[in-house]
């Protein structure tokens, strides 16, 4: 699982039919620097990628999304899809490990 933001929105025209009830957002995966200063700010030069969400997510959320085959068991039978939403995160503590002290 990865974290991002929620930066655009994908429109379709005609999608399948397992699809229904959801949307499609373009997301910005979050970088270390990113979640050690708890702002998004500033915007890295990363690629995006498109995240199917059924949890009623908005531009600019910040949200924890699975790819590959863990986004595609969302789904019953074959469906296409590379990166689900799994949740909307409303706050993120971040402490990275501190080496020990030698003596």
């Amino acid at each position: 699982m990865k974290i991002g933001y929620v930066i655009g929105r994908v429109t379709c025209n005609h999608k399948l039919d397992a699809y229904k009830g959801g949307r499609f957002f373009l997301v910005l995966p979050a970088t270390k620097a990113q979640l050690l200063r708890g702002s998004m700010e500033p915007l890295p030069s990363g690629n995006s990628l498109v995240v199917f969400d059924t949890m009623g997510a908005t531009i600019g959320d910040r949200i924890a999304f699975s790819e590959g085959g863990e986004a595609a068991m969302s789904f019953p039978g074959d469906t296409p899809v590379d990166a689900f939403n799994c949740m909307i995160l409303d706050k993120i503590s971040y402490h990275p490990p501190q080496p020990p002290e030698k003596s």
